[in-house]
């Protein structure tokens, strides 16, 4: 039963998701896995510490669905499949805005995408570069919805002891007709 309310949950979550997407309080919770990305990428080259707040908000939904699925939980793994496609979702707003520059920015002046498409020469097309993001993500959150929803009402194979339903049907006519009486059967006839 907990399965199939966290299905349906997880389907209407979903469909917000791609029909009426709008910033909430789980994206706070990726903004700082967003954060945490630039951070733990701090070391590397330019474009790795640009793309690593990206890469940040990419890796927990991937680390976690993976644990899931090591410990058997696929339904469990499905919620961060549509996790990581809400996170998908939000790098395409971001993109999007690349050219424009009106998202407010934390911790710092440097807008990630528009720094990133400007270095590899194709910032006239962020809003394509955003669609891309946008379709991978909620490719994402139907996967993991018809996951989830697959483990929640599992396809029930036919039971082997039973006969197909064909098979162990009488015919009418062999319904209807009259049973002879049981000593009339007997092996003395």
């Amino acid at each position: 039963m907990a399965r199939t309310i966290q299905a349906g949950l997880l389907a209407l979550y979903g469909g917000w998701l791609l029909l009426a997407y709008r910033w909430h309080l789980v994206d706070g919770a990726n903004l700082l896995f967003h954060e945490a990305g630039h951070v733990f990428f701090a070391w590397g080259p330019p474009t790795l510490r640009m793309l690593g707040g990206t890469l940040g908000q990419l890796f927990f939904p991937i680390a976690a669905g993976l644990h899931f699925l090591r410990r058997g939980r696929v339904q469990d793994a499905a919620v961060c499949l549509v996790w990581l496609g809400e996170n998908g979702l939000n790098i395409a707003v971001y993109a999007a805005d690349a050219q424009a520059q009106s998202l407010p920015l934390v911790g710092g002046e440097i807008h990630d995408w528009h720094w990133l498409l400007s270095r590899w020469g194709v910032l006239a097309h962020c809003h394509g570069i955003a669609t891309c993001f946008h379709a991978l993500g909620a490719l994402a959150v139907l996967a993991g919805v018809g996951i989830a929803m697959a483990v929640a009402w599992p396809r029930r194979a036919p039971d082997a002891q039973q006969p197909p339903a064909r098979v162990a049907r009488r015919s009418r006519a062999a319904r209807e007709a009259p049973k002879a009486p049981s000593s009339l059967t007997g092996a003395g006839l």
